[in-house]
């Protein structure tokens, strides 16, 4: 912390949504004394609502009304705070006035964003202006993209320390138990809804560099299909397409290219949902796949997203204390270099990924940004969890109980 004349800290923006108030939860349990915290909203009584079931280093933290359609609040509110981190989506819908505000202001933003189209408007808007005032303009903070984009930093970090040439072929295995929230439904309702009527939206996610800060100097190398095959993995695992490698590979391909493309120009970088092994597994794959593709296909075509509406969360609510607790997440990530070296990097935690894990990974972004502002990397601008936070973030995960590690293969 520094004695900037600004009101706060760290202001918490949507902590009346549900992972709102799981994030302030775990900066309250872990924000040091004298920390400056504020929480803001639509409506100041839901806002105390939410202070009064937090632990009690919350009780003071200031309550402040801001409203994501009202220019003049949210102005107030980034110039009010060192850092403002905001869950209030869809971003598509809501967040591009609030990126605007903290890149005028100086502000450094985070979120827990997976949608493109947002992230690529707002780095097509504001990526300037937020580097001119000094602003980190930082998305998807969450499991959307921390445990990706941390991983194959590990992994280029120890290739370059070898001198081991750059990363070639990197693949991540996703295994996790994990719920689902309203939240996260309603974000893909509306990212679906905006690629039905608009062909350019559709060329954009369908991109591979679609987050590029210069696409035109973007390699030519091919790269993994997002929806590949059901296929057998070198340890005999199966795996099945993974929901998020279509967001979470723009992300690290965007980190490696802010860097120069410092991972390597020929960067073939995919992710998978791992499955089991064997015969059982193969089915198991297969039935996922099958299951993922109807349930996209359901869901952009409006008479049976209503049918499945009625049984999904509701916006405002996600799975149990319970649920969340008994979750958790794993990802394998193995690299082949241009050298012909292999590593592999781990990044896993307890908790349900999508709630109490990315509560850790958000909190703790927040935190980073907050107070150790003298350690981080010295980029500005619209960023990434690796080229903004880098080894400061995964430092503090691993201090939360997150296993990030990387080892050479024989």
């Amino acid at each position: 912390m520094d004695n900037s004349p600004r009101d706060h800290d760290l202001v918490l923006f949507g902590v009346t949504g549900f992972v709102g108030r799981l994030i302030a939860g775990y900066v309250a349990e872990h924000a040091p004394a004298g920390m400056r915290v504020g929480l803001a909203g639509r409506s100041r009584s839901r806002l105390a609502a939410v202070r009064s079931q937090l632990p009690a280093a919350a009780h003071g933290w200031a309550l402040i009304e801001a409203d994501s359609e009202d220019a003049d609040s949210i102005a107030a509110l980034a110039a009010g705070t060192r850092v403002l981190f905001t869950t209030v989506g869809p971003y598509a819908k809501h967040g591009l006035p609030v990126v605007e505000a903290c890149a005028r202001a100086g502000t450094h933003y985070a979120d827990l964003a997976g949608e493109v189209s947002f992230i690529r408007e707002a780095i097509d808007r504001y990526d300037d202006l937020a580097k001119m005032n000094g602003a980190r303009i930082v998305h998807s903070c969450g499991y959307d993209s921390v445990p990706s984009d941390l991983a194959v930093l590990l992994l280029h970090q120890a290739a370059e320390a070898d001198a081991a040439g750059g990363l070639a072929e990197v693949q991540l295995i996703a295994t996790a138990k994990a719920g689902i929230s309203g939240g996260t439904l309603e974000s893909m309702r509306g990212q679906l809804d905006a690629m039905r009527s608009n062909t350019a939206l559709r060329s954009l996610v369908a991109d591979p560099y679609a987050l590029s800060p210069d696409r035109t100097r973007e390699p030519t190398t091919p790269q993994p299909p997002d929806a590949g095959p059901v296929h057998r993995s070198g340890d005999g695992t199966w795996t099945a397409p993974f929901i998020m490698a279509p967001f979470n590979t723009r992300i690290v391909r965007r980190s490696n290219a802010l860097q120069g493309w410092a991972y390597g120009r020929s960067l073939q970088y995919g992710e998978v949902m791992g499955v089991a092994p064997g015969p059982a597994g193969a089915v198991a794959a297969r039935a996922m796949a099958l299951g993922l593709r109807s349930f996209m296909g359901a869901m952009a075509f409006p008479p049976s997203r209503r049918v499945l509406d009625r049984f999904l969360p509701a916006p405002g609510t996600g799975p149990s204390t319970g649920t969340q607790r008994a979750g958790w997440f794993h990802s394998q990530v193995t690299a082949r270099t241009g050298a012909g070296q292999r590593y592999q990097a781990i990044a896993a935690g307890p908790g349900d990924p999508g709630y109490a894990a990315t509560a850790v990974m958000a909190g703790e972004s927040a935190l980073a940004l907050a107070l150790d502002g003298d350690r981080l990397p010295a980029a500005k601008g619209s960023l990434t969890p690796a080229t903004a936070l880098g080894n400061v973030l995964i430092q503090r995960l691993r201090a939360a109980g997150h296993t990030y590690q990387v080892t050479k293969l024989a």
